[in-house]
């Protein structure tokens, strides 16, 4: 994780997980959840790339998608 931009994201995404999300109940149709995407993509990626990521997971998650296994692509150097 690097720079203060990834970070704030990273702790609006877990304010998101600790005090929205339980009110929805389980609804992701991925694994990873969309949120804990959201934040492994922050942390590995940074918060340009991470957002980009994160911005087309979220597009992907609705009831005509199927779903399934979806993990954060490795960063390559």
């Amino acid at each position: 994780m690097t720079g203060w931009p990834t970070r704030l994201l990273v702790l609006l995404v877990r304010g998101y997980q600790l005090f929205i999300s339980p009110m929805f109940g389980p609804c992701c149709r991925f694994q990873p959840t969309c949120s804990q995407y959201a934040v492994e993509s922050l942390q590995t990626h940074g918060a340009v790339r991470g957002s980009w990521l994160t911005l087309r997971r979220l597009l992907r998650c609705h009831p005509l998608h199927p779903g399934g296994y979806d993990p954060v692509p490795t960063n390559h150097p």
